[in-house]
């Protein structure tokens, strides 16, 4: 029973139009699904992935209408990335974010990568990272009708950093609960911070692996837009996903037990720095309602929701998603 690396992550953005246009305009991704938050309908859950929307490539966005703008701090998932084929992308990249104004980073080798960040205009952090010499888990194939060029577009999720207080309890949830192997440490890039410690799972590699951070010179986090709320972890199928739950009550963890989200299965939990972490099973998949080629042009509603389609309409804000 291993996990196979990074699921999605899910982060919050105050406006749901212009995430849409910043994600899928400037950064190349498709929408994959739009849908609702499924624990509170009366938002929008944006999924945006590769072609197909597989495990390991989909960024989420909760959208909380008049959200605070996030407070950086401890206890926090404070970084995540997108992979790209290689250092040459990078270069793409950095034109690309100059010429729509992005705020950014200079390339700099994060971890042994190839890497550039930069911020969304919600501050959301995120960093672009090459795969030029990564050995594990695949990438995902990018979309066909993307504005970004095949060659240098997003291939999926990278690695996830956490930054904490006290790495001790997250790293023994990582290592001896979820069977996370410690990798190496990089320096960090604030003088006189501890190294940066890497662990990663399932194949490895950049689609595998958390960052964890070690800050105590800052105070907890306050999420708002611009701020990551959970990582998920893929799980092969149901049959594991209810071991991992077995397991997780075994040592109890308060936790969500089986969740249905029509399009992947799940289990919630917090680990003890108050991270919330989510192991997610990689199907059914998105296509379990919607044909491939038109993913995410319409408000789609999980079977269990659908009676409600009308209410959840009538207080929804249009959002036109057309792409390609």
């Amino acid at each position: 029973m291993e996990l196979k690396g990074i699921h999605h992550v899910s982060a919050i953005t105050a406006h749901a139009s212009h995430n849409f246009e910043f994600y899928t305009k400037v950064l190349g991704l498709r929408l994959i699904k739009k849908t609702v938050n499924q624990d509170d309908i009366g938002v929008y859950h944006l999924f945006y992935g590769d072609e197909q929307g597989n495990p390991g490539t989909e960024l989420t966005f909760f959208e909380i209408p008049n959200a605070g703008r996030n407070r950086d701090g401890v206890d926090s998932i404070s970084a995540l990335s997108l992979r790209v084929p290689n250092d040459a992308a990078l270069q793409y990249w950095q034109k690309r974010l100059t010429e729509f104004g992005v705020e950014q980073d200079e390339i700099i080798e994060l971890g042994g990568r190839s890497a550039l960040a930069f911020r969304d205009e919600e501050g959301q952090r995120v960093i672009l990272v090459s795969d030029e010499n990564n050995q594990g888990v695949a990438a995902g194939k990018p979309w066909v009708k993307s504005p970004v060029p095949i060659e240098v577009a997003i291939t999926g999720l990278g690695p996830v950093k956490l930054t904490v207080s006290n790495p001790e309890p997250t790293v023994l949830v990582l290592q001896d609960l979820l069977g996370f192997r410690a990798k190496g440490t990089y320096p960090s890039s604030i003088s006189g911070q501890p190294d940066i410690l890497v662990y990663e799972t399932g194949e490895g590699g950049s689609g595998a692996e958390i960052h964890v951070e070690e800050r105590r010179d800052l105070d907890p986090e306050r999420l708002g837009r611009g701020g990551v709320h959970h990582v998920a972890f893929r799980v092969d199928n149901d049959d594991e996903l209810q071991a991992w739950i077995k397991r997780i009550s075994q040592v109890q963890l308060p936790n969500s037990g089986y969740v249905d989200r029509f399009y992947f299965h799940s289990l919630y939990f917090r680990e003890p720095n108050g991270i919330l972490f989510e192991l997610a099973t990689d199907g059914p998949g998105f296509a379990t309602d919607e044909e491939i080629e038109h993913l995410g042009e319409t408000l789609a509603l999980p079977p269990f929701l659908e009676s409600k389609r009308a209410h959840i309409e009538a207080n929804l804000k249009p959002l036109d998603t057309k792409q390609g």
